[in-house]
């Protein structure tokens, strides 16, 4: 796999690992759950993300697991998108959802060898 694949995977983790941490644990994102009208989804959200980040970290020793994982973080993250242009947020907002789907949608194809090794 070439470098790019191993530096977004890394950033991916790192990324996700924290904002699963933080839908978990931290105050603001109780206000942006609710403010999207989706606080129900926060925890669940906060447990795919941390799982996503594991499974891609598990994905560099067991290729299969880093499609299923990146797979699931970019649907994730365009829902994310979603739920941010459903509540009319600006695109500054909506750009590290965007960019973090766009990245995870790279890592899977790269993992399942459409985009070549």
């Amino acid at each position: 796999m070439p470098l790019l694949y191993y530096a977004c995977v890394g950033l991916s983790i790192s990324l996700f690992l924290y904002y699963g941490a933080a839908n978990l644990l931290a105050n603001g994102m109780v206000a942006e759950f609710e403010r999207f009208g989706l606080s129900r989804f926060r925890r669940m959200t906060g447990v795919l993300e941390l799982l996503g980040a594991l499974g891609l970290a598990v994905g560099l020793f067991l290729p299969p697991i880093a499609v299923v994982s990146a797979g699931g973080l970019s649907l994730l993250m365009a829902l994310g998108v979603a739920a941010r242009i459903r509540v009319g947020d600006a695109m500054l907002e909506t750009l590290p959802a965007a960019v973090l789907g766009v990245m995870n949608l790279f890592i899977l194809l790269s993992a399942t060898g459409v985009l070549g090794s």
